[in-house]
């Protein structure tokens, strides 16, 4: 499989569904009503500060959250006691020629497990993550292990 040939799903375990009204000053909704959420702009790109999210904050949950789950996993797999791991993401967004683009840190902490362990173990959740694999190739993901 070529690199730029977009990755096809064998089998569908889930699918999440949710909409975003006005963009980045609006509101999101997932349609079991579960998220709902008012979507607003960071002071930083000309915000209020009023209290919300953006949808920066929700990628940088979305793929700590995965990304915990894909160690979690993969120690599993192994039959490693990692015990518990807790994943910072740190998602920017700056320019990109006339365009925007995403930058992500993963700082991953499992203080159970010695560094190289959990270096290894961090390195092997970047190929089963689906976050990571989603990612690869379009932007930067800097890995570290806290």
């Amino acid at each position: 499989m070529s690199s730029d040939s977009p990755t096809v799903l064998e089998k569908r375990l889930y699918t999440a569904v949710a909409t975003a009204t006005s963009g980045r000053d609006g509101r999101a909704k997932s349609d079991d009503g579960t998220l709902d959420l008012a979507i607003v702009p960071p002071k930083a790109l000309g915000g209020s500060g009023a209290p919300g999210t953006n949808p920066e904050q929700l990628f940088a949950a979305g793929y700590a959250a995965c990304f915990g789950s894909a160690a979690a996993h993969v120690a599993r797999a192994q039959k490693i006691n990692a015990g518990p791991i807790a994943v910072t993401a740190h998602v920017t967004i700056g320019n990109v020629g006339q365009g925007f683009g995403l930058e992500v840190e993963l700082v991953v902490d499992i203080p159970q497990l010695p560094k190289d362990q959990a270096e290894a173990l961090v390195k092997a959740a970047h190929q089963v993550c689906p976050y990571s694999n989603a990612t690869r190739g379009n932007i930067v993901v800097n890995l570290k292990v806290a």
